[in-house]
């Protein structure tokens, strides 16, 4: 099985807060921003997995900061571990105000995806490639905050 870049599964989503999407604080409402989350940390896995995948476990999400009603979701996500059959994607949303840019990160977690075929069995994935320098600061980052949370809990 051929090995695919960390670089090629990385995804940056947006969503544009609306009404409809926030709660009674005027900010967007913490399923919804799992939701967009397990959403990019999906297309980061099916990039990287070349397969349907299914969402196996959420490693828990700590919400830092609301995202306002108005300013945009920004989702990175990306590829970060890959096992037999899983792959472990490291998500970050950001509130970014959509006319200065400005960011600020309020959500983070790490999301494990499984791989399946036409039988909805559990399928192969390839090797993860962190050859390039990008590859191995993004991997560097999302184990680093991987091993902060294992210490918080």
């Amino acid at each position: 099985m051929t090995s695919v870049p960390l670089e090629e599964t990385y995804i940056e989503n947006r969503v544009f807060v609306q009404p409809n999407d926030t709660n009674n604080n005027g900010t967007a409402h913490g399923g919804n921003v799992v939701k967009w989350m397990d959403e990019a940390g999906a297309m980061s896995a099916m990039r990287f997995a070349r397969q349907t995948v299914v969402t196996a476990r959420i490693d828990g999400v700590d919400f830092h900061r609301p995202i306002p009603r108005g300013d945009t979701a920004l989702i990175e996500s990306y590829v970060y571990r890959a096992g037999t059959t899983s792959v472990t994607v490291h998500i970050r949303v950001f509130s970014e105000d959509p006319l200065s840019g400005e960011r600020q990160l309020t959500t983070e977690s790490h999301f494990i995806y499984v791989a399946i075929g036409a039988a909805d069995d559990p399928v192969p994935v390839p090797d993860l490639d962190v050859d390039s320098e990008r590859a191995r600061e993004l991997r560097d980052a999302a184990v680093d905050d991987d091993t902060d949370r294992s210490r918080d809990e």
